[in-house]
């Protein structure tokens, strides 16, 4: 019998001490939709009051925690031991991706490395987490969007969770994309301008404006023209700018 083909494995490594715990869920429920979660390791010092939260999460995920004592303020021990076991297995070539999980800029020369021997990089943090992290990663996920709906405010409905910014924020780099693509009308496929988003900005998600869907954030957005015939692909191009109604004037 023919074997089905296995999923990515990914090793998921996370810096406790810049993470919270409270997105442990939402955390792996996204990281299957990417592969299996082969390894994974927390870091950090759980004998302080500050990763409580991780230590009565542990075991429910399976995430074996590595730990390192804080013997000497200002030394992150956490830090270097991830960098140094994300090294060991990169080299043990077991993996298809790795899955960083801080929002720590001290890990953006960890990200290169992983991508420059191939592998893809995931990363996870909030969104002050600095640019040059989040562009090192193939993606970048908010972790605010893995809240649960208690901790956000969020309805369920359309809208995923009280939006870190607003719908119509997202419309200039739509419009880049859909700029970029040959197009006689204007019209493209909406399934390849988000193909587009994810290879122009790491961190694009409609979750961030409020919405599980593409296709919902730009009906919101504001700027764009949805179109889908005889059951075909949607589509999508910019909307024509409003003609300003000429005023008749007389002295």
């Amino acid at each position: 019998m023919p074997t089905e083909p296995r999923s990515p494995r990914l090793a998921v490594l996370i810096d406790a001490d810049n993470t919270s715990s409270k997105i442990v869920d939402g955390l792996f429920e996204e990281i299957a939709k990417i592969g299996e979660a082969s390894v994974r390791r927390i870091y950090g010092d759980f004998a302080s009051p500050r990763s409580k939260g991780w230590t009565e999460v542990l075991a429910r995920h399976a995430i074996i925690p590595q730990q390192q004592f804080a013997y000497t303020t200002g030394k992150n021990a956490s830090d270097i031991t991830l960098v140094i076991d994300a090294m060991d297995l990169l080299h043990s070539a077991r993996f298809d991706g790795f899955c960083l999980v801080s929002s720590d800029s001290d890990f953006t020369r960890l990200a290169a490395r992983i991508r420059e021997q191939g592998v893809d990089v995931f990363g996870f943090g909030e969104q002050k987490t600095p640019e040059s992290f989040r562009q090192a990663c193939r993606r970048f996920t908010y972790t605010e969007n893995l809240l649960p709906a208690a901790d956000t405010g969020g309805n369920g409905a359309a809208g995923t969770t009280t939006p870190l910014q607003p719908p119509s924020s997202a419309a200039p780099i739509i419009k880049r994309v859909i700029l970029q693509m040959e197009s006689d009308d204007g019209w493209v496929h909406l399934g390849a301008v988000g193909t587009q988003l994810a290879n122009l900005a790491s961190d694009f998600d409609p979750r961030t404006y409020g919405f599980r869907k593409l296709s919902d954030l730009v009906r919101k957005a504001g700027a764009f023209e949805l179109e889908q015939k005889d059951g075909k692909p949607l589509r999508i191009r910019i909307k024509a700018p409003a003609r300003k109604k000429s005023g008749g004037g007389g002295v």
